[in-house]
């Protein structure tokens, strides 16, 4: 019988802490994992250089914070940032926006245990206006134990005016990694840039889908835009990656999935109670067929008002050449993130605002939606805490999750407040915490600690 967890990644040590640790980010050792690294908008000591990520060794159940991550500034320690582990060997690779100075980096680490700070493979300056860097790592590449192929979606706004990329190695593990650029977004378009978010999905057979929004007209914060899917036939490592996919009305590089949606897209105007929208797509494969390919996004189906937030699903079976709705369109959700595991079981997760309340939760359907098993991870009210003037995005523009074998892994944002009723399926908390007064202390177990976000780690085990 298939078993939950949900975990409170914040440590004991850190149990002090009231920050607002949104846009959480997760990756799993596919060869153990046992090991896995999570990431959030969370600090590292005090003048010290480096910001922390998470790390477990024990399936999830416990967490200690590792400082190694170039870049620590503020109260976020570094911006944007993301994680994957390759197919083989446990190096674990990293996208960040670098809290310093706002390039674009992405950084290796052979062994994520060790203190030893994380390599610096490719940087893109702060003034190509990088943005939402995202990892993947591909399969191991046949007859090359020692090669790690590794993608990052980025969103690079210099470039102007088609500004999605996928940056790509072939060979991540040795050297300085061999990154090179991919333009995956040469459609014809008026806008200014395409949208912050570029998401991949890498498939064993070397297929690699890629997924983002291609604007193309802004009027104030109001922007039209095409959802667009590439694909690579060759691991996006040939001579003209992700070409392989051909819009059926127009023959443009590139399938649109749907074209002329609407949003509200204000990095510092709350739109959906605290927080913002205008940024949020998953896209996931089927490891078992690479035909098999799932889309989330949302928009605001023509409206303008907050309560015109949806999210969609939808899916292919022809390898994004067509599409069709998967799942009832859900209002005033944000944050889908889609996997798919080995058995062919496609789980959603996502959070969404109702009646002031978020909820986290975590659908599972083996039938296309047709029939499905929901498990809330987590209900809380949405405005406490304060999001303050200035606190944007709030629980982030993403969460995510991903399949090893049978199982799902996840991470998403939270109140943290400790409170049972919160957590339908359970929850276990590092950091010092009450559950019958409902309160959190400092590390002295005396002094009472400001509810606020925390990252949440669950696991589904078949």
């Amino acid at each position: 019988m298939a078993t939950i967890k949900v975990v409170d990644i914040t440590p004991k040590a850190k149990s002090g802490d009231a920050n607002l640790d949104g846009e959480p980010n997760l990756a799993v050792n596919p060869e153990n994992p046992l090991q896995m690294v999570a990431t959030a908008f969370t600090p590292g000591p005090l003048n010290e250089p480096f910001a922390p990520v998470y790390v477990s060794t024990d399936g999830g159940d416990t967490w200690v914070l590792n400082n190694v991550v170039p870049g620590n500034a503020g109260d976020t320690g570094t911006g944007d940032i993301s994680v994957g582990f390759a197919a083989r060997g446990g190096t674990l690779y990293t996208g960040i926006l670098n809290g310093d100075t706002d390039d674009l980096q992405i950084l290796r680490a052979p062994d994520i245990t060790s203190v030893t700070p994380m390599e610096v493979l490719a940087d893109v300056p702060a003034q190509d206006q990088p943005d939402q860097p995202w990892v993947v790592t591909g399969p191991a590449v046949a007859g090359g134990a020692g090669q790690d192929v590794v993608y990052v979606g980025n969103n690079v706004i210099g470039n102007r005016p088609r500004t999605a990329i996928v940056t790509v190695s072939a060979n991540a593990r040795t050297g300085s990694g061999g990154f090179t650029d991919a333009h995956v977004d040469r459609r014809p378009g008026t806008a200014s840039n395409d949208g912050p978010p570029v998401r991949l999905a890498a498939h064993p057979d070397g297929t690699v889908y890629t997924a983002f929004e291609s604007w193309t007209r802004t009027q104030g914060s109001l922007v039209t835009f095409d959802v667009v899917v590439t694909r690579d036939d060759k691991g996006g490592l040939g001579q003209n990656p992700f070409e392989d996919l051909r819009d059926s009305t127009d023959g443009a590089i590139g399938q649109r999935v749907v074209s002329g949606r609407t949003v509200r897209f204000d990095s510092h105007a709350k739109t959906l109670g605290q927080e913002r929208t205008g940024a949020d797509l998953s896209i996931a494969v089927d490891p078992e067929d690479s035909n098999s390919v799932w889309i989330a996004w949302c928009d605001a189906v023509g409206g303008t008002l907050p309560t015109d937030y949806v999210l969609h699903v939808q899916h292919s079976t022809d390898r994004g050449q067509s599409w069709s709705p998967a799942r009832a369109d859900l209002i005033d959700g944000k944050n889908p993130s889609l996997a798919v595991n080995s058995d062919g079981l496609v789980g959603l997760v996502y959070q969404q605002l109702a009646d002031n309340q978020w909820t986290t939760a975590l659908e599972l359907t083996s039938d296309g939606f047709t029939t499905v098993v929901t498990n809330i991870l987590h209900q809380a009210p949405g405005d406490v805490p304060s999001a303050g003037p200035h606190h944007l995005p709030y629980l982030g523009d993403y969460i995510r999750m991903l399949t090893v074998g049978k199982d799902f892994y996840g991470v998403f944002v939270g109140n943290n407040t400790p409170d049972r009723a919160n957590f339908p399926v359970g929850v276990t908390y590092q950091r010092n915490a009450n559950f019958t007064t409902h309160q959190l202390f400092a590390l002295d177990g005396v002094t009472q600690v400001q509810v606020s976000l925390d990252p949440f780690f669950f696991h589904w085990a078949a």
